[in-house]
């Protein structure tokens, strides 16, 4: 197949109008079939953009039946493409009913070069102005979640539920392993609010001493304590009307969950030394690894700030509760570190695919983003082996009874791993899973992964 030429296929069981149709077309990469099989054959793997079907095709090749079924069979399997029909010049009837079903136009013979070409070529820019205009629609929540690659159906609501409250001014905690992207869900709710023009301020509450964290926070007046030449605004100040995201909150000291519970409250600070209050209107979003309802039974953490704080509260999974992600992540930090460190791997042996989906990834997405550049940095081959990945295979789950729930679960995990190990490719999906595409697509709505 050609790299340059638009690729076309021709459905004409005539070998001399095939040739004809080839060195007529000298512009496109001509791929042809004779029959139904042959032709759904070809548009598994080609992909055409646009397909010529003559709707005489055997083994009735005097009517339109064996046409109009392959039109149905093409446009169920690639509604994308665009099909043009051929028919003979006083079959309108055939032609009008081929536009029904979903044709994209039609062509009567008898053969005439220039206007066939006339019309392939507007089918190709229609097909890419569509194309285009996909792309389009797509890119906007792709920006706005980037980092974020997942497959799987509880990531995916977590990313919708990020979509639906980030128009709201609610104060959000995330709650998460350590590694789970709570920082990125954070981002992607300051850029889908109101208030994406302006700051996004992050500070984690772990990482700054207990005796420096207040007027980090807060900020300072001249004169406040030694050392303190002049004002300074703190953190939550800095961030007006923007967004504060405070990371670990779990690990504020009891003084400072008061001074934070009262801002919450007042929406006004009090600088370091100040007399006056200052009033902010700032969106606080908190996160944390740790269990805040453990906390305040063991009365480390204030249950009125907790209140505060989880308005609106979203529970991140782990990458292991996450079907398919590890492979598809491991894909894409692939491609990434690959192009960091110049190195052109080809991709993952099938032991260390193996390997990442056995293993339970404790550090989650940050482990693997660690574990996959380690591995890019040492690999000596062509491709990353388990070796690479210093990984170890880990134990199968256990599985229900039930014969129908085992049969959707396996069904719902096989396709999940088949997307995740492809890297969302659906033909090498479906060939791995040895069933045609529309099967896969007639798969992913039933186990509503669409």
């Amino acid at each position: 197949m050609s790299d340059s030429k638009p690729t076309l296929l021709v459905v004409e069981d005539d070998p001399g109008l095939q040739k004809q149709i080839r060195w007529s077309l000298h512009g496109y990469d001509v791929q042809l079939a004779a029959d139904r099989e042959s032709a759904l054959n070809q548009i598994r793997r080609f992909e055409p953009s646009v397909v010529l079907l003559d709707l005489g095709l055997p083994p009735f090749p005097d009517s339109a039946e064996e046409g109009l079924a392959t039109l149905q069979q093409i446009v169920s399997m690639a509604p994308s493409t665009k099909v043009i029909v051929v028919t003979g010049n006083q079959d309108r009837v055939n032609a009008v009913k081929a536009i029904s079903l979903g044709a994209y136009d039609f062509y009567q013979k008898p053969f005439d070069p220039q206007i066939l070409d006339m019309i392939i070529a507007r089918a190709f820019r229609v097909h890419g102005l569509e194309q285009e205009n996909r792309a389009l629609q797509q890119q906007r929540p792709s920006e706005v979640m980037h980092g974020i690659i997942t497959s799987a159906p509880d990531m995916v609501r977590v990313c919708r539920t990020v979509e639906k409250i980030a128009p709201s001014g609610a104060t959000v905690l995330l709650l998460g392993e350590s590694g789970t992207g709570k920082e990125l869900l954070a981002r992607a709710l300051h850029q889908l609010s109101t208030r994406a023009s302006e700051r996004f301020v992050a500070i984690n509450c772990a990482a700054i001493p207990d005796a420096l964290l207040e007027s980090e926070l807060f900020g300072y007046e001249k004169g406040a304590f030694t050392g303190a030449a002049k004002q300074t605004i703190g953190k939550i100040e800095y961030a007006s009307k923007g967004t504060l995201f405070l990371d670990e909150i779990g690990d504020l000291p009891l003084p400072l969950q008061a001074k934070l519970l009262r801002f919450l409250q007042e929406r006004v600070i009090e600088r370091l030394g100040g007399r006056g209050e200052v009033p902010v209107d700032v969106r606080v979003i908190g996160a944390t690894h740790q269990n805040l309802e453990g906390l305040i039974q063991a009365g480390s953490f204030r249950q009125d700030l907790y209140y505060r704080l989880s308005e609106i509260s979203v529970m991140i999974p782990p990458l292991r509760d996450r079907q398919g992600d590890a492979a598809l992540l491991a894909h894409a930090f692939l491609e990434k570190f690959c192009a960091q460190q110049n190195r052109n791997l080809k991709g993952f042996t099938t032991d260390a695919i193996e390997a990442i989906e056995a293993h339970s990834w404790p550090g989650n997405v940050r482990e693997m983003e660690n574990v996959i550049k380690r591995a890019v940095i040492m690999a000596e081959g062509a491709q990353v082996t388990a070796q690479d990945l210093g990984l170890k295979a880990g134990s199968a789950e256990s599985e229900p009874l039930n014969l129908r729930q085992v049969r959707e679960e396996a069904d719902r995990r096989a396709v999940i791993r088949a997307l995740g190990r492809t890297n969302g490719n659906i033909v090498q999906a479906a060939e791995l899973l040895g069933v045609s595409r529309p099967t896969l697509y007639d798969l992913i709505n039933r186990c509503g992964l669409k």
